[in-house]
């Protein structure tokens, strides 16, 4: 399956003033343009080779994996809340180097320390 086009169409539908949390729509866009990177990366890496990719690199094509595996691979018993689902998402963020987010002025602050203030790890 793929992802991208499924969250593009989602982004318009729930996202906005009143429906989610102020940081979702950057947060959506950081974990949209990583997980974009992360599978160009892993191409590579299959094609070129493990050793042919940078240490930032490999963090993506990580980030991917972690992405698919715990992010959109909610299983049917789980029922997780757009809170629970945001910081999710900061938390696989935190996988990057934090100049590696793809953030915009407006979310330069949460991409610094996420949600409630939590740093992000990396360098």
């Amino acid at each position: 399956m793929d992802v991208l086009p499924s969250l593009s169409r989602l982004k318009d539908k729930g996202i906005g003033a009143g429906k989610t949390r102020e940081d979702h729509a950057s947060t959506m866009n950081q974990l949209f343009a990583a997980y974009s990177t992360g599978k160009e990366n892993k191409e590579l890496m299959s094609i070129l080779g493990e050793a042919a990719l940078t240490p930032t690199d490999l963090l993506y094509a990580k980030f991917a994996d972690e992405f698919e595996k715990r992010y959109v691979s909610q299983g049917y018993e789980e029922n997780r809340s757009i809170e629970e689902t945001l910081d999710l998402g900061w938390e696989l963020l935190s996988i990057l180097p934090k100049s590696g987010a793809e953030a915009d002025q407006a979310g330069a602050d949460r991409e610094v320390s996420g949600p409630k203030g939590r740093r992000r790890k990396g360098g």
